[in-house]
């Protein structure tokens, strides 16, 4: 049997206007090598190029390559992830992802996330940040399925703004979305929307005027009591976190979830790192093993 991923592109995908309808489709599987990528199809400049393996054969690390390093008006970035029977998998990006000001007729920016995970696998979905600017109008959805018996751990961090070059996001509008469904039911979905007039952004009970909104979820975990020691050992992470900057950690339903909202995106990501370490030998069985990319 020929284990080799089947990669086909089409580079007509990028349209008139210059803008860009990019499809990226990836499929993990289990073999007697271990997981490898079996099939990998894209269109347009969205591709992976092959699989790491510094854990071992039996989890691919792969890296998630966009080469125009953001969005415009029009762009249209659509991913798939299926992760078969017992194959494991962790996906992240060399940098970060930017969503740039729109063109004065608002044509939205749109990026579409599926992931399925099929019975006894895993994934581990840990992207580098998406910087939104000001004036951009964009779409960011992302759902996750879950069959019998299989574990995610993924984050979503969120820049609004260039709020070190004194550029807030006070223009534009997002509508950003984290679905996760397990056995067909829906058990968590995130939605934030910031829209042209917003009060969201700057409300107490919103966004507080910071500019970086994470997200770490990670699940399912069955067992409740037996996840309180995990809870602990993650809030003390959180306790960390310098003020103004807020952390906190809870337990919905199965999934636990840690929370960032600050104005620094590499204080987000050390801490999501850090909770990682103490999640992943839980959850997962495996300790921490970061992604090479990460170092350089």
């Amino acid at each position: 049997m020929n284990n080799r991923a089947v990669i086909t592109s089409d580079q007509e995908s990028q349209s008139t206007a210059g803008c860009w309808q990019a499809e990226l489709s990836l499929g993990l599987a289990k073999t007697v090598r271990g997981t490898v990528l079996k099939t990998c199809r894209h269109r347009g400049p969205l591709y992976v190029q092959k699989a790491f393996y510094p854990e071992g054969r039996e989890l691919a690390h792969l890296y998630l390559l966009h080469p125009p390093g953001g969005m415009v008006s029009g762009d249209d970035l659509q991913i798939s992830v299926t992760v078969a029977d017992g194959a494991h998998a962790l996906i992240t990006t060399p940098g970060a992802g930017r969503v740039y000001r729109a063109r004065p007729d608002r044509t939205l920016q749109q990026q579409g996330i599926n992931l399925q995970l099929h019975p006894n696998s895993t994934l581990e979905w840990l992207p580098l940040e998406n910087i939104i600017y000001p004036g951009a109008y964009t779409r960011l959805n992302m759902d996750v399925h879950l069959a019998e018996e299989s574990h995610f751990i993924g984050w979503e961090i969120t820049c609004l703004g260039l709020k070190a070059s004194g550029q807030p996001f006070d223009s534009g509008e997002m509508d950003q979305r984290l679905q996760i469904f397990r056995k067909g039911r829906l058990k968590v979905r995130e939605n934030l929307r910031l829209e042209e007039q917003q009060t969201v952004a700057n409300a107490t009970a919103g966004l507080a005027g910071h500019s970086v909104n994470a997200l770490l979820v990670a699940g399912p975990f069955d067992d409740a009591e037996s996840v309180e020691v995990l809870l602990d050992g993650v809030r003390a992470e959180c306790d960390g976190i310098r003020r103004p900057a807020l952390a906190a950690v809870s337990l919905n339903a199965e999934f636990l979830q840690v929370r960032y909202l600050g104005d620094c995106s590499e204080e987000a990501r050390l801490l999501f790192t850090r909770c990682w370490h103490r999640i992943r030998p839980e959850l997962l069985q495996r300790s921490g093993c970061e992604p090479r990319i990460w170092a350089t």
